[in-house]
């Protein structure tokens, strides 16, 4: 193939392979409130709440105690009329209403929300996830949040394309479960009632393993254990430092750099175990690609929250293909918000496109011509087959 086909396999394999979102926070219409759709909850998201502390008058303590529709209206005229919608945020905003042919330039969110009011929430999704072109959607579910616990209790049915993931922030980060036998119970009831595809925990930057805490002693006896006897892998998310700022609320975490070595322990004390690794600081994202290459056991995955911005999820995927060849996931979404869905992955796509070609053309021209084939197979790994391998045991 020459320079243009090259560029056009990669862009049709994009297009039309299913991708699998594994790392969200949607829930599916049957969860009731827990799951956010619309025009509100797209200008409330707390990327947008943090541009407008920026700039409007407001302060967070005021804004806190209006309704959310009144929110989402201040986030409006302050971002998207009285400003361009140029951040990346913003801009995936104007996407989501461009792709249903809703008015970019209006003043008011007046035909925005009748049009979201007249959808029905089952056939949205399908519509979204079409839009999307994304199959499947992983949540992130809380075994220890009783709303939520309660709808699992009660058998409430979830909706094709959703499949669950086990957080355990609450008591690995806040010692909720502070005993063995605790902890234990807790993860087998949670699996036996979400059939989870992997074990979650979000980690601070100061994070360390293995220290004499009660952190150490769970992941130890209970956590790593339970993923090795039923076989799922447990993703540490790594970097984050909460409450930076806490009067913004979600708007508030900040991120710092983490020492890595932990990951090395945990790699080295646990082979057996398999580890979805993402992390926020830029600077550790190199140290990541290589202890991705000693251990096996790690799969590097996603461009998380402040990396994902072309500029940066650009310089990433380059380095992990220069590094790991297609032994990575490239994204997630992190969606809180339905039809976030439409503008993250078109964005994943939109800048994955010249990455994977450019790989491709400096392949064909030190001698290794490729197929259209193969690029369709290398693709579908990356956003697919890498996490079906890594989850087979746990696929429906």
């Amino acid at each position: 193939m020459n320079t243009n086909e090259i560029g056009a396999a990669v862009e049709e394999a994009l297009r039309n392979t299913p991708f699998i979102d594994i790392h969200t926070h949607l829930f599916p219409p049957s969860f009731g409130n827990f799951a956010l759709w619309g025009i509100d909850e797209l200008l409330t998201y707390h990327y947008l709440e943090a541009e407008l502390f920026r700039v409007a008058e407001i302060r967070p303590e005021q804004y806190w105690k209006l309704t959310k529709g009144r929110r989402a209206e201040l986030v409006w005229k302050n971002l998207f009329v009285d400003r361009t919608p140029i951040s990346e945020a913003a801009r995936g905003v104007i996407a989501v209403l461009q792709a249903f042919g809703l008015d970019t330039t209006a003043t008011s969110l007046t035909e925005f929300r009748e049009f979201f009011r007249a959808q029905n929430p089952a056939d949205h999704v399908r519509e979204i996830l079409h839009l999307s072109g994304v199959s499947q959607v992983v949540m992130t579910n809380d075994p220890l949040d009783p709303n939520e616990r309660a709808l699992w209790s009660s058998g409430t049915a979830i909706e094709p394309g959703y499949r669950a993931a086990l957080r355990l922030d609450r008591i690995l980060n806040e010692g909720t479960l502070e005993t063995v036998p605790e902890v234990r119970r807790c993860l087998d009831v949670a699996v036996q009632r979400m059939n989870p595809l992997y074990m979650a925990v979000s980690l601070p930057d100061d994070f360390v393993f293995p220290a004499d805490d009660m952190r150490t002693h769970l992941l130890r006896e209970a956590i790593l254990p339970a993923c090795r006897d039923l076989r799922l892998p447990l993703a540490l998310m790594i970097g984050v430092r909460r409450g930076v700022n806490p009067a913004l609320h979600d708007a508030g975490d900040g991120v710092g750099r983490a020492d890595l070595r932990s990951l090395e322990e945990l790699c080295t004390e646990f082979p057996e175990n398999r580890f979805l690794v993402t992390v926020l600081s830029r600077e550790n994202q190199h140290e990541l690609c290589v202890y991705a290459r000693k251990f096996s056991n790690i799969l590097p995955f996603g461009c998380w929250w402040f990396l994902n911005n072309p500029s940066i999820v650009e310089e990433i995927t380059r380095e992990r293909l220069e590094m790991l060849g297609t032994s990575f996931i490239p994204q997630h979404s992190d969606a809180r918000v339905l039809e976030q869905l439409i503008y993250k992955w078109r964005n994943t796509r939109r800048t994955l496109a010249p990455i994977l070609t450019r790989s491709y053309q400096l392949l064909a021209e030190d001698g290794r011509t490729v197929t259209p084939e193969e690029i369709r197979r290398d693709i579908r790994r990356l956003f697919r087959g890498n996490f079906e391998s890594w989850t087979r045991s746990n696929a429906q």
